[in-house]
């Protein structure tokens, strides 16, 4: 039988039922949370998707059960299975995160999207029904809802990086001058070594807008696209 040393509202309201169907709600309730979770990801087309989300999320689900089984049937008293699992998906979700050719970092928030489900699978496996309602909940809203807020403030932010490719190496002068003409300042500058050989010039680049008049006026969008406009400007966009 679980042990259970934490009050839990929910799971006072559901009668004692027999180990094997309690083990099989669990599991279900890990695959289904799991899996409104992976969806979301998958139909953003991030590395990881439904299936990952829902392999983690019942793999720490029955790690929890398992440990709490052997807490209250042996001298055992440290969830050993559970730490493990922890850490386990902490390097597997620390492989997904990846640089880009144009110096962005990829898959930090599915890595610990991942993690998260991890902990919640592990809240399921206790039987800890109301923390996984609303740490399911809360973390369907970082991913779902937050992005929009997120874009919004970095679109009004004074500070952004853009990724810039240059006909002509020659045309980085007539770049900076552009620049400062628009009333943004240069904070750094770095030449992409990826596109050596391409027979463009690649810069990332990060810029602050010091002119009152584009604060209070122009967007991100609407600065990357006045540079895109240069003739001697292959290709810009913003690194997110």
């Amino acid at each position: 039988m679980f042990l259970i040393s934490i009050y839990d509202p929910i799971t006072s309201l559901i009668p004692a039922v027999p180990l094997p169907v309690a083990i099989l709600v669990r599991l279900a309730i890990s695959l289904v949370i799991a899996a409104i979770v992976g969806c979301e990801r998958s139909s953003k087309r991030h590395s990881a998707g439904l299936r990952t989300f829902i392999l983690i999320c019942v793999a720490s689900t029955i790690a929890m059960m398992i440990d709490l089984t052997l807490i209250g049937n042996t001298d055992c008293r440290i969830p050993l299975l559970s730490a493990i699992t922890i850490l386990s998906t902490a390097m597997l979700s620390g492989n997904s995160i990846l640089f880009s050719s144009k110096n962005q970092i990829k898959g930090l928030t599915t890595s610990a999207g991942l993690w998260s489900c991890s902990i919640i699978g592990l809240t399921i496996g206790a039987g800890l029904y109301t923390l996984t309602l609303i740490s399911s909940v809360a973390l369907l809203f970082i991913l779902a809802v937050l992005p929009r807020l997120e874009r919004y403030l970095k679109n009004r932010s004074n500070h952004f990086e853009f990724h810039l490719e240059l006909k002509n190496k020659s045309n980085l002068q007539d770049f900076v001058t552009t620049i400062r003409k628009l009333g943004l300042r240069i904070d750094d500058i770095e030449s992409n070594p990826a596109y050596v050989g391409s027979g463009l010039s690649v810069y990332s680049v990060t810029i602050t807008i010091s002119s009152s008049e584009l604060k209070k006026y122009k967007s991100h969008v609407e600065i990357i696209e006045a540079l895109a406009s240069l003739d001697y400007v292959n290709h810009i966009e913003e690194m997110q």
